[in-house]
């Protein structure tokens, strides 16, 4: 992982677990996929919660000259896709999130344990 990378992945780490985001996990894409090199997926408890995960997100990447280059979904809440290029984040609400599954789909990719960093 290249520092912009860690610098990113750290700060998005910190933002999810400060607005208690559920179940966090993060994926590395980079041998499976050109699509990014990691997706961090979460979810919230409700649409009001994932917007304020998102929002937390954007500004503290912000305050670190990190800008996002795209931003999907906010308006309902349910899913919201942060874009950051190399890193793309998934904040979902509960049912959202189990009816995608995303980690499924995905499976063939290696989980980063973040509960040791």
């Amino acid at each position: 992982m290249n520092q912009r990378n860690n610098k990113m992945l750290e700060v998005i780490l910190k933002s999810i677990d400060e607005k208690h985001g559920k179940d966090l996990r993060v994926i590395d894409l980079e041998k499976v996929s050109t699509i990014a090199d990691y997706f961090v997926i979460t979810h919230g408890d409700s649409a009001r919660q994932t917007k304020v995960i998102a929002d937390e997100i954007v500004k503290e990447l912000e305050e670190q000259e990190l800008f996002i280059y795209n931003k999907e979904g906010y308006q309902m809440g349910n899913w919201i896709l942060l874009d950051y290029g190399d890193i793309v984040v998934h904040i979902f609400d509960k049912d959202t999130r189990e009816f995608y599954n995303l980690e499924k789909i995905w499976q063939d990719a290696r989980i980063i344990d973040v509960n040791n960093q």
